[in-house]
């Protein structure tokens, strides 16, 4: 049964739905999906069109609002929002090291993760809009991996939609893991470059905190094991809207003196904890190279570690031999993640099993997209450092009908800082209005 209550401005119904775990055997296992359904208040449901909203990752759950926050204040004016945790995320048959024991050894839960992507979570939305919509087509907005999502919906179940809205998230059709990651490690450069112009004292604090792990074994809260790589992966955050600045404020108070000489702050390690542990999203690791896998014979093979090598101005131990910048990283997972983060180390073992698999599929459908029909916007971020720019505006020159929007106006996380005003782009690209 839905239950609904009330936020402010809002009317919120929470949903659940059983679906395949694998919908080539629909009789087979089912697992359980969660959504939540937004409504602006005074309005009546029943007269209004529906929008699927894919949040990005993988791994993440659909983002909790209170009442019409961010870009949902712009969708409310006319549409009933739903807002989806895809399958192994939020309250959707969560995936982590606790549940997946329950599917037995490592190879089993490898299997069963082989089945957390893209073509899965569209499978799944198809499968619920009909008792949703009456089998009406709606509009899906999807962000970061929840475009890579949308474009895989136009390639398969395009009937499914009346327009598709896609913001930081057109995927390479084309690239293997290996190419989205040679790509990477130059963007990511550059952000570093332009932390540390925007920030020089900073370049000094990464250095002294860097050299203090590689001498001083550190433990974060909860037990995760604090290495200069995992420090330097924080660099996440260079890829956000106001990213930089939180790096800055993180920084800029990590030592205190003890009587046994500086060292690292609590406050500093909790909160570095806050932002490296994979304890909310543990499927984000364990799948993440999996998402480019499209080609059935190779395997991703820890595709952002063996790449990292082609790129030495982020070895740690070369930059503070000299006086080199230490650079950052982030938006890569590397097998050391599963022997210091204790979120992630019961599940090494699938972890390297999914590094290795093959038989991947293809999930995009180059054909079908050059033939596209469907209305479909994009937000393309001019120097995005998650999803290359260069791959996005090829993929936009390949899917008929597609109109871009490049903006350096804002960072990966655009929809979530420019909220109304993003969202309101895009609908008027895609009728027409601009």
């Amino acid at each position: 049964m839905a239950h609904s209550y009330r936020q402010p401005g809002t009317v919120v119904t929470d949903h659940r739905f059983s679906v395949p775990l694998d919908h080539t055997r629909p009789d087979g296992e089912r697992i359980e999906l969660y959504a939540r359904e937004v409504v602006a208040a005074g309005k009546d449901p029943e007269t209004l069109p529906w929008l699927l909203y894919l949040e990005g990752g993988p791994g993440f759950g659909a983002r909790r609002f209170v009442g019409r926050q961010a870009w949902l204040e712009r969708a409310l004016t006319e549409y009933r929002v739903l807002l989806l945790d895809q399958r192994g995320t939020g309250r959707s048959t969560p995936v982590n090291r606790q549940t997946l024991p329950l599917r037995g050894t490592p190879a089993q839960q490898a299997e069963y993760l082989a089945h957390f992507r893209a073509d899965s979570i569209v499978r799944d939305a198809e499968a619920i809009r009909p008792g949703l919509t009456g089998g009406a087509p709606w509009t899906v907005l999807g962000q970061s991996f929840g475009g890579f999502c949308t474009i895989h919906y136009l390639s398969t179940a395009p009937e499914g939609l009346t327009a598709a809205l896609v913001t930081g998230g057109l995927p390479s059709l084309t690239a293997t893991a290996d190419e989205v990651y040679e790509a990477a490690y130059p963007r990511i450069e550059r952000k570093n470059l332009a932390h540390y112009a925007r920030y020089p004292m900073d370049v000094e604090r990464v250095r002294r905190i860097a050299a203090h792990l590689a001498q001083t074994p550190t433990e974060l809260p909860g037990g995760h094991r604090l290495t200069v790589e995992g420090f330097q992966s924080l660099g996440i955050l260079l890829g956000g809207c106001d990213g930089s600045h939180q790096l800055h404020h993180l920084l800029e108070d990590a030592f205190v003196p003890t009587p046994a000489g500086p060292t690292l702050s609590d406050a500093f390690l909790e909160g570095v904890r806050a932002q490296l542990s994979f304890a909310g999203h543990p499927l984000y690791a364990l799948v993440h190279e999996a998402i480019y896998a499209q080609d059935p014979t190779a395997p991703t093979a820890w595709a952002a570690e063996r790449v990292r090598a082609n790129h030495p101005r982020f070895d740690a131990g070369k930059a503070l031999a000299g006086d080199e910048p230490l650079l950052l990283t982030g938006e890569t997972i590397h097998p050391w993640h599963f022997t210091t983060d204790p979120a992630l180390a019961p599940l090494r073992e699938t972890a390297e099993l999914l590094a290795a698999r093959t038989g991947w599929q293809p999930l995009y459908d180059r054909a079908r997209l050059a033939a596209n029909e469907v209305p479909v916007a994009a937000a393309v971020y001019h120097d995005d450092m998650y999803v290359d720019t260069a791959h996005s505006l090829e993929t936009a020159r390949s899917v008929r009908g597609l109109r871009t929007w490049v903006t350096d106006e804002f960072e990966h996380d655009g929809v979530r800082a420019g909220g109304p005003r993003v969202l309101d782009r895009l609908l008027s690209l895609v009728r027409d209005e601009v």
